[in-house]
């Protein structure tokens, strides 16, 4: 069974108007002009497989523990922009070996400066005496602008601060990667093939068409694990958390160190803290 082109195009036309009306993160039209905005997407004779589904009825994340509020921080002056923490997540989450998805980037800057525009994703060495790395992903925000994009609910926030996504229920259009201010959110373009033997069990492999991210690890996390990028950090650059115990490691370093977080003037109120 198919969704016609009409239907499809109502859940599109929506989805503009509540990025409209939302955050101002994007300025779309709405009305009968979104709509012919939209209609250039779809060919007159084309259909939506709403119901071809995708993500295995087995799959469930774990449920939120009660009373914790997820967090993590990263201290930049420890991290050596090594890639680790990246790697690992690739392999940890069943990311697609040639799909180019990457959940963590490292970005390089100079010594004393602050230019995520002009940084570099892309360097070969590291560390080098006159740099600094700064590790970018899905920052879990409070108020996330993600969420509010998409037209059919695919994607929300649990009670313990953890942004997911129900690939099942994805339709790929994209608005949450637009309406994301750190561009965190991925689009799988291609099919993920992972080796058989390094399949991860606990998390399953997107398929084509929908928009996955970080969650932090919340296979792991939700079971008293640290996530994978944490574990793997060679110098304990990540520290990951429940800010809601003033005990934890990571209240503590929140409340004893210089802190600062991407893009404040958002308004996201990111849950990813940099420390210097």
């Amino acid at each position: 069974m198919a969704t016609t082109r009409r239907i499809f195009l109502r859940y599109i036309t929506s989805g503009i108007m509540a990025l409209a009306t939302g955050t101002g993160l994007m300025k779309f039209a709405t009305g009968e002009t979104a709509e012919k905005v939209v209609s250039k997407l779809v060919s007159d004779n084309s259909t939506f497989p709403w119901t071809v589904k995708k993500v295995a009825e087995y799959y469930r994340d774990p449920p939120p523990v009660e009373g914790v509020r997820y967090a993590m921080a990263i201290d930049t002056q420890a991290c050596i922009g090594c890639r680790r923490c990246m790697y690992a997540c690739i392999k940890e989450n069943n990311t697609g070996r040639k799909s180019g998805i990457q959940y963590i980037r490292l970005l390089e800057m100079e010594e004393s400066s602050f230019d995520l525009l002009n940084s570099d994703p892309y360097y070969t060495e590291a560390p080098q005496e006159d740099k600094w790395y700064l590790p970018a992903h899905c920052n879990q925000c409070e108020k996330p602008s993600c969420v509010q994009a998409c037209p059919v609910t695919a994607t929300w926030q649990e009670d313990d601060g953890i942004v997911v996504v129900d690939y099942n229920k994805c339709i790929g259009c994209r608005f949450c990667m637009v309406n994301c201010p750190y561009g965190a959110r991925k689009f799988n373009w291609v099919k993920n093939e992972v080796p058989e033997d390094e399949i991860n069990p606990d998390v399953p492999i997107r398929p084509i068409g929908v928009v996955e991210k970080c969650t932090f690890c919340i296979h792991r996390t939700r079971k008293g694990l640290k996530p994978r990028c944490e574990v793997v950090c060679p110098v304990g650059a990540r520290k990951f958390g429940d800010i809601h115990d003033p005990d934890s490691e990571i209240s503590n370093m929140l409340r004893t160190r210089r802190v600062t977080v991407l893009k404040e003037d958002m308004g996201n109120e990111p849950q990813v803290y940099y420390v210097g």
